[in-house]
């Protein structure tokens, strides 16, 4: 069972969370981790690369002289890939390269993910996080008063809030996230993840839902 201490916008300790990570995750797999990682880094590879083949080159085909009797070595076309203007031997095209793992596998990857940073002490919850319009100024007091400022960082709210994302969205290393969209890698991937006190009862909410649809 892990006590999370509950702060305020000024960084005053007002209540402690109980929550155990085995609530998330009865066990961390850290291969399951890695393989949703991957995914999710594969997805955001651009795929965009292409280089031109002896066919996409342009020039004659023409032999460049004859076979046998000039005393050189025997020679194509000047399409060829060993000579200065020629196509590639392997050409490289164009690409996707993503793939998707089962649904199951993804979401028991996030929940994981949760359970491993509560459990190294990673996460710092806050007992609301709202803004009356973007503040950027406020949200960077915020985290220094938080020690949370200087580091990568994912900020997390229980739905999708436009002005704590519009106050955070230009701090260095800091992201911003609803519940419904977190994943392993934006998960892991930060040092550190603050997490209002809703969004915390709204991630216990959807590991219950889950387990129950286990069973």
């Amino acid at each position: 069972m892990a006590s999370l201490p509950v702060y305020d916008k000024t960084g005053k300790q007002v209540d402690r969370y109980e929550i155990d990570p085995a609530e998330l995750a009865p066990r961390i797999n850290k291969q399951l981790l890695h393989d949703a990682v991957v995914m999710y880094q594969a997805s955001r590879r651009q795929g965009s690369v292409r280089t031109k083949s002896r066919s996409d080159v342009s020039g004659t085909t023409k032999k460049l002289y004859r076979q046998k009797g000039t005393g050189n070595a025997r020679a194509g076309s000047r399409r060829t890939n060993v000579r200065r203007g020629g196509g590639h031997t392997f050409a490289r095209r164009t690409r996707d390269y993503s793939y998707r793992l089962p649904r199951k596998a993804i979401q028991a990857a996030t929940r994981m993910a949760l359970a491993a940073k509560i459990r190294d002490e990673q996460v710092v919850v806050i007992d609301e996080l709202v803004f009356g319009e973007p503040a950027t100024r406020e949200m960077a007091l915020i985290l220094k008063a938080l020690n949370c400022d200087g580091q990568s960082l994912l900020v997390t709210t229980e739905t999708h809030d436009e002005n704590v994302y519009k106050s955070a969205r230009n701090i260095q290393k800091v992201l911003v996230s609803p519940v419904a969209e977190l994943n392993a890698l934006d998960v892991l991937a930060p040092r550190r993840l603050l997490v209002t006190k809703a969004a915390m009862d709204a991630i216990r909410t959807k590991a219950a839902a889950a387990g129950k649809v286990q069973t």
